[in-house]
């Protein structure tokens, strides 16, 4: 095994790739420690475990977070691979080292003398929940865009997802409904459990939203008299690959070359763009398309 294969390929990838896992921590943490732990309310996944031992027995949840993930990072090396250990253990350790710094941060001692953590938000704790949810999707997201895991369920997750195309969103969602039913031990009401629920309803969804959002394709389909330079411009500013394909029109009995180019949908304007520029005249249609498996696209899995 070589370096190259632990790491990846390209120094400046992995420098993106790492300050993007690191951006995602922190957006990650804030959500989680600054607006979910002092209002009581688990959201799923490890960071709910280590709210609910927090509250039962006062143990750092950082502590708790980065315990429960050395077994699990185990799992993750036998199943992602080295590549995938070696950015979760860095998330990881990121996570749980901001976790302990913000949750001092916002303990403060009680009249009674007991210590507690600071409600930013006040008695709003519907509030509190839409925002360190929200928060908590965000980071993820930028996080597993990354190629990196907070660790926890994001790896059980992580692994399915792998193999068959579930959406990691579906995966955290049917984890996290386990965990939080446990949280009713916490409040021992079901207001625990509704906040609870709704706060991973919105980091699911959000997450969802944001990664499909970043993955989505679009697929043209040009006729144009001029498709060999659209063709070789695809190719070589935009790198992506262009299939010509023999058409006919029905009317005319006209032969023609007809352009099929499958692409980010990001990259649609410069696509735009190039087109106009070559042949103003040129038949354009384009279409979103669900899925793009592929070299250059996502991975075909079982």
């Amino acid at each position: 095994m070589t370096l190259k294969d632990i790491i990846g390929p390209s120094p400046w990838q992995l420098l993106r790739d790492y300050l993007q896992m690191l951006v995602g921590t922190v957006i990650y943490t804030i959500g989680y420690t600054v607006f979910l732990l002092p209002y009581k309310i688990v959201s799923g996944g490890v960071t709910g475990i280590s709210t609910i031992i927090y509250y039962l027995t006062d143990f750092s949840a950082g502590s708790t977070y980065l315990i429960i993930n050395l077994f699990l990072l185990l799992l993750a090396a036998r199943i992602l691979g080295w590549r995938y250990l070696v950015r979760t253990v860095i998330v990881t350790v990121l996570v749980s080292t901001a976790m302990g710094l913000m949750q001092n941060l916002l303990t403060q001692t009680a009249a009674d003398g007991s210590e507690v953590l600071v409600h930013i938000l006040g008695e709003q704790k519907f509030m509190a929940c839409v925002i360190g949810a929200f928060l908590e999707g965000l980071g993820l997201a930028v996080i597993f865009l990354a190629g990196g895991s907070t660790g926890g369920t994001d790896i059980i997750a992580s692994s399915i997802n792998k193999y068959w195309n579930i959406t990691l969103g579906q995966m955290l969602l049917m984890l996290d409904i386990i965990i939080i039913g446990f949280s009713y031990i916490i409040g021992r009401n079901l207001e625990t459990l509704v906040v609870g629920y709704l706060a991973m309803f919105i980091s699911t969804n959000f997450l969802d939203h944001v990664i499909n959002s970043a993955r989505r394709s679009v697929q043209f389909i040009i006729i144009s008299d001029q498709y060999e330079k659209i063709a070789e411009e695809v190719n070589t500013q935009l790198e992506r690959g262009v299939t010509v394909l023999a058409g006919e029109g029905f009317y005319s009995k006209e032969k023609r070359q007809v352009l099929l180019i499958l692409a980010k949908r990001y990259e649609s304007r410069s696509i735009f763009q190039l087109i106009k520029r070559l042949d103003p005249q040129a038949f354009v249609s384009m279409s979103n398309v669900e899925g793009v498996f592929g070299e250059g696209f996502d991975t075909i899995k079982k």
